[in-house]
């Protein structure tokens, strides 16, 4: 496989690529985050795209993307050059309702309570962040979300003595997630008012302002379209696990 530079990068065109492959390719020429390494089967007429993240021994997390357009051209990929099959790795595939943002209603802070206010995440709330989310508790995890944190954006609400109550995060491919409010702040309005900072932020740099929601997640589903956004029914995301952490 052919290995791009910055320049062939900038001159990429996807009018055929699924929405995750389009912006983690745009976020990756627009923010210097972990390095990645872009590769093609040929170049400039490619048949299959492989986005691959260096990698640490701690690293659990770590998304390699695939675009190919033909099934034959994708059975090519798994040599173990491009996957390395001996560790642990997730395989997605377009479970999740995805949600496009069409017009949202804004949600502002000026209804927090005394005290609270909105703000971003710092690497000191890593380890809250981590241990919340439902696919993390792991250190091997921790790197992904330092990433998240560090290169792109995020929203929180901090209560009086600037602790996060609740928190959003963007994923390297643009989607926002990770969405969470300790159970003692729920019921405040606290996530409505960060998804609409955070749409907005996003928005403003140029972004596609987007989503995914397990399906059986009905609080979110109501949450998200309460809010202006749409499902869109063609769409499935599901992950396949192999190995152990």
């Amino acid at each position: 496989m052919s290995l791009l530079n910055l320049e062939d990068l900038s001159i990429l065109n996807f009018p055929s690529l699924l929405l995750r492959r389009m912006t983690e390719l745009f976020l990756r020429n627009r923010v210097q985050s972990e390095p990645v390494t872009v590769l093609v089967d040929k170049w400039p007429k490619f048949r299959v795209i492989v986005c691959k993240p260096s990698y640490e021994k701690s690293d659990v997390f770590k998304d390699i993307l695939i675009f190919a357009s033909d099934v034959t051209i994708l059975e090519e990929t798994r040599i173990p050059s491009v996957i390395e099959w001996s560790r642990y790795l997730c395989i997605g595939n377009a479970l999740f309702f995805p949600f496009f943002l069409h017009c949202a209603l804004l949600f502002h802070s000026s209804g927090f309570s005394s005290g609270f206010s909105l703000s971003s995440l710092s690497e000191s709330h890593l380890d809250l962040v981590n241990q919340t989310w439902k696919f993390g508790k792991h250190p091997g995890t921790l790197g992904m979300i330092r990433d998240m944190i560090a290169h792109f954006p995020s929203r929180c609400v901090l209560d009086p003595e600037g602790r996060p109550v609740s928190w959003i995060l963007t994923y390297a491919y643009c989607a926002m997630g990770m969405l969470y409010t300790l159970p003692e702040h729920r019921g405040r309005g606290y996530a409505k008012a960060l998804i609409g900072s955070m749409a907005r932020t996003l928005k403003a740099q140029g972004y596609p302002v987007f989503c995914f929601v397990e399906e059986e997640n009905a609080v979110s589903y109501q949450l998200f379209t309460s809010m202006g956004f749409t499902e869109d029914p063609s769409h499935r995301q599901v992950w396949f696990g192999f190995n152990n952490f």
